[in-house]
């Protein structure tokens, strides 16, 4: 029997009983493996330790109100872990490896996950890194492709409640036409000095403009941005944006709502016209923004107190659909046998 107080969960490492893992070998995969362990053994030059060859990603099990569990678009994620591996020339793991080994790693960790309604789920890390030993710039020969679990609670401590954003303009998270649009290790490195920044200023997270021109919204943090205004969901196109699976569920729950739905460039002056903004991402779901401070030029855009209409309601149906409350008419979900 757990004891765990599920409300209280961080959004941080738990361990849990088990994780899995499938090795890349001799230009094959083998078969899922199970490990209790936490640590990896490889080898020193292993290519994700020297040249950045890593990519992973983010997922959550829900146990619904029909006490069924739940995995939101795991093959969205399998799609763009084999995007992720295809940009950094390593091998990809086929989708169907992928989504069989999240279902047994969430069968093998289901006390893990927590009950309907306590604002907890379970969070799947799955990992992909280069393992074979390379001293010249080249691409491994072997991989290792890895999903362990966590259960966790809000990304943001203030859960569905607005927070403070910062423009951070001196620095860039990706190129334009680098690996932004991938979800690699190297991009969050990249991220993590203007990040704690942020943080260290009272802000839960900066936001990045193009690194072309400094014009126009790029990522909010590690999530997607997204704006309302005349009842249109706008959130930026962008060579150097991760595309975010909850992104891409929230502008079709808009179109469900009968909202227009437009991806394009959003110059930072127009921040100053929209009804509500808002972070979006696997780990944050909806993140309402109810401040905007550009630390270039100190201009200040608020927004209301509380979460707005729509952001309301796209975060609870989003949420529903995860937990079964909301018909999943999508047919989005996975539900674990």
């Amino acid at each position: 029997m757990n004891n765990i107080d599920w409300s209280s969960l961080p959004f941080g490492y738990f361990k849990t009983d088990y994780n899995v893992r499938c090795y890349f070998r001799d230009g094959k995969w083998g078969e899922i493996e199970t490990s209790s362990s936490e640590e990896i053994v490889m080898h020193m030059a292993a290519t994700c330790l020297h040249y950045g060859q890593a990519a992973f990603e983010g997922m959550k099990a829900f146990r619904g109100v029909d006490g069924k569990i739940r995995l939101f678009r795991p093959n969205e994620n399998a799609k763009r872990m084999i995007s992720s591996a295809n940009g950094i020339l390593m091998a990809p793991v086929p989708e169907d490896l992928f989504v069989e080994a999240c279902k047994k790693v969430v069968k093998l960790n289901e006390r893990f996950v927590p009950p309907a309604g306590s604002g907890a789920s379970l969070y799947l890390r799955p990992i992909l890194i280069g393992t074979g030993a390379q001293v010249g710039v080249h691409p491994a020969d072997e991989y290792l492709f890895m999903i362990f679990t966590c259960p966790v609670g809000p990304y943001f401590k203030e859960g569905f409640k607005p927070v403070k954003f910062q423009i951070a303009e001196d620095f860039d998270r990706a190129a334009p036409l680098g690996t932004g649009r991938y979800k690699v290790g190297g991009n969050y490195a990249a991220s993590l000095y203007s990040g704690q920044r942020a943080h260290d200023e009272g802000y839960s997270n900066c936001i990045y403009l193009d690194a072309k021109e400094k014009k126009y919204i790029d990522e909010a943090g590690a999530a997607n941005f997204f704006g309302i205004k005349n009842n249109t969901y706008c959130t930026p196109k962008s060579t150097s944006i991760l595309p975010s699976i909850t992104n891409m569920s929230l502008r079709q729950l808009a179109l469900d709502m009968g909202m227009k739905v437009e991806e394009r460039q959003i110059p930072v002056e127009e921040l100053s016209t929209f009804e509500e903004v808002a972070a979006c991402g696997t780990a944050a779901v909806v993140s309402p923004i109810n401040q905007i401070e550009d630390r270039g030029t100190g201009k200040v855009y608020k927004y209301a107190e509380n979460p707005g209409p729509v952001c309301t309601k796209l975060y609870h149906t989003l949420k529903g659909i995860q937990d079964g409350s909301v018909k999943d008419t999508h047919n989005w979900n996975l539900v674990i046998e």
